[in-house]
């Protein structure tokens, strides 16, 4: 099957399953003009008539579809949820989504949704930062004990996916998960970003820790003193 046009295809997707919807969008890496061979096409869909918010994978019009199907206002408990959590996929979808069809309401939601982007997660309590902390450090006294390359490569995973976390929320930013995770790095701060990445690829290669630690050190050493330093 050829591929249609994006936009074209989820117009065509939405007159055909959703034709007496109250609003949809087309969100997702095509709008943000990142798609790839393997992309597909995120619909955000309004619709009174549903008893309860679905989400569907279909293949119509050469795409793939992910389908997310509210009425006028079960959207609010996934943006509540998702802001929560600190991961906003469904405001972002929302936010960034380009408007296929309006009976008057999605111009009011999207600003919802782009207001609930710029104010940022939940502020972490000091109990919180002490507790996400004592876990970092945990991790890498594991890291570094240990001299098992298996064991270590799934130490790093988590020692990354805590490090990403704790940056962010103490900056009150989003935090993000798979591919996410650096897309969100790089939203708070390029350069950071770009030691992140330096250090975990340097473990992945070559198995040097030391850039590993060293950044570990740097993102606690201000909320402690730094004795990260003597397991160097």
């Amino acid at each position: 099957m050829i591929r249609l046009d994006p936009v074209e295809a989820a117009k065509q997707f939405i007159d055909t399953h959703f034709p007496n919807c109250q609003g949809a969008l087309l969100s997702g890496s095509v709008v943000r003009g990142e798609a790839t061979e393997t992309s597909d096409l995120d619909l955000v869909i309004f619709d009174k008539k549903i008893l309860a918010s679905y989400r569907e994978s279909l293949f119509d019009y050469g795409w793939p579809i992910e389908v997310f199907v509210h009425h006028l206002t079960s959207y609010r408990k996934f943006f509540e949820m998702d802001c929560k959590a600190a991961k906003p996929s469904m405001p972002r979808m929302v936010a960034e989504g380009i408007i296929l069809k309006d009976e008057g309401m999605l111009e009011s939601i999207k600003k919802e949704a782009a207001d609930l982007l710029k104010k940022g997660p939940e502020k972490w309590s000091e109990e919180v930062i002490n507790t996400k902390r004592y876990f970092i450090s945990d991790a890498l006294e594991d890291f570094l004990g240990r001299n098992n390359r298996a064991e270590d490569l799934f130490i790093a995973n988590t020692l990354a996916e805590l490090v990403h976390e704790f940056v962010l929320r103490t900056n009150q930013h989003w935090i993000g998960s798979s591919k996410w995770i650096i897309r969100a790095l790089k939203q708070y701060d390029e350069a950071f970003t770009s030691e992140f990445v330096e250090a975990f690829d340097r473990f992945y290669l070559f198995g040097d820790k030391e850039k590993v630690v060293h950044l570990v050190d740097k993102v606690l050493e201000p909320y402690g003193d730094g004795y990260l330093k003597d397991f160097l």
